[in-house]
């Protein structure tokens, strides 16, 4: 039986643990600082040996293959010792790939990418494919790969995921943009992380597609000097595009790719800023490639966040800042709400489940939320989905006291967020008159 070793129990250790097992794999995970109690229970669950705050040489440099989480750098002891034994050291995106006959599309960038990731994922979605999110954002795709069966893979893949490749190549790639970032773990040479980004490529085939802004200036340099086998689809604010996409006279997207063409007014677009536009031709690029229908692309980009109740900052009382995302009526939407907020949460969530599964919110609940408030007739769903994850949970019977106990809960700097993943109609007219009591509540503070 192989030996597995995975250095790191976060998200991406535990998924690959997970699969592991499930192949065949004799799997043993260890951690150097401490591991989350709701991953340990993960693995006690599955049977998987696990241990903390070491790395024991006689038990790791044994391994036949190891995964190492995209936080430990190369220079981390253990791994100078592995790679001076030869024994073969991958990321969890190369081990996970092996087991899944489902396309990818990997996205990659110094900055846009989980926009774009979010952005393509939404697009795809809504057209009906069966489509899962992971990489660097979500559910751990190896995770996914041992438990759901999408047919398609939207990836987000930091540098870090992508030094760990070896024969991992996306159907259809996308690198956003690429500006001096993490140099820390490439000796301060831009160009060694630049180099990590394009691995992104590196497997491609004339079979595959490689979508990038044609603007960018280091992105242009490196394909001046390297040559690529896929397909390349480029996209520009600035520069027509005989195939790609671009602004046009009109100061519309127009996107050409296979000899059709696509034109969407930019206002219709709901996410504002340039920066944003450029992450819309880069997922309506995918969405192309994929024959998805152009009223559905339109009504997409149209429809994805921007709208009153969708992440709507509402006021800033005592450094507190309270959004109100009450149009988040299902699990992807808070998805969305969830990734965008970068401080401490509390979170009000619930009302009327549509069958919903959290367990793709479970990453972020960990990283982000301090307390839930749970507005709901019956809250039972929630409380056995994040009851062991958060330190408070609290259940209210009305507006007025999910916001007040909210506030009490609260430190400066923190998040309130409204974002109840369900429908409103067991304790409000609607999505609009929940949003609204929100704002109401908030405004009476």
């Amino acid at each position: 039986m192989n030996r597995l070793v995975i250095l790191g129990a976060g998200e991406s250790g535990v998924g690959t643990a997970i699969l592991g097992k499930k192949q065949g794999y004799d799997v043993f995970v260890s951690d150097f600082g401490k591991i989350k109690n709701n991953y340990k229970e993960v693995l006690l669950l599955n049977d998987i040996r696990w241990e903390e705050q070491q790395h024991t040489e006689s038990l790791v440099l044994n391994a036949d293959l190891v995964m190492k989480s995209p936080g430990i750098p190369d220079s981390a002891p253990i791994v100078k010792k592995l790679i001076a034994n030869k024994v073969p050291v991958i990321s969890e995106i190369e081990f996970a790939i092996k087991f899944t006959d489902a396309k990818t599309v990997g996205i990659t960038g110094s900055n846009g990418k989980t926009t774009t990731t979010l952005l393509t994922y939404h697009l795809l979605k809504s057209a009906g494919l069966n489509v899962g999110l992971g990489g660097n954002i979500g559910k751990s795709f190896a995770w996914q790969v041992a438990e759901d069966n999408f047919d398609l893979y939207v990836l987000e893949l930091s540098s870090f995921q992508l030094d760990g490749i070896v024969n991992y190549r996306p159907d259809i790639a996308i690198i956003t943009n690429l500006s001096p970032d993490h140099l820390d773990r490439y000796e301060y040479d831009y160009s060694k992380y630049i180099e990590a980004k394009f691995r992104i490529t590196k497997n491609q085939t004339e079979a595959d597609y490689l979508i990038y802004d044609a603007s960018d200036h280091e992105i242009n340099k490196w394909l001046g000097n390297n040559k690529v086998k896929a397909k390349q689809i480029p996209f520009s604010l600035t520069e027509k595009q005989s195939e790609g996409a671009y602004l046009n006279q009109n100061k519309q997207m127009e996107i050409n790719i296979n000899h059709e063409e696509f034109i969407m007014e930019t206002e219709h677009i709901a996410l504002e800023g340039k920066h944003n536009l450029k992450n819309a031709m880069a997922a309506a690029s995918v969405a192309k490639l994929l024959n998805i229908r152009k009223a559905a692309i339109r009504e997409s980009l149209s429809n994805f966040q921007g709208a009153e109740h969708r992440l709507e900052k509402v006021l800033k009382i005592q450094n507190v800042q309270y959004i109100n995302d009450s149009k988040a009526t299902n699990v992807n939407a808070t998805f969305f709400a969830l990734d965008s907020v970068n401080t401490p949460t509390v979170w009000i969530v619930g009302g009327v489940d549509k069958g919903n599964d959290y367990s793709e919110l479970m990453p972020l609940v960990r990283e982000k939320v301090k307390a839930i408030v749970c507005l709901g007739v019956d809250n039972k769903k929630i409380i056995d989905a994040f009851g062991n994850v958060v330190d408070v949970m609290i259940e209210v019977a009305n507006m007025q006291d999910a916001v007040k106990m909210s506030q009490r809960l609260c430190e400066k700097g923190d998040t309130v967020l409204l974002s109840p993943a369900c429908a409103s109609f067991d304790l409000f007219e609607s999505y609009e008159d929940r949003g609204q009591q929100f704002k109401n509540a908030v405004r009476n503070l």
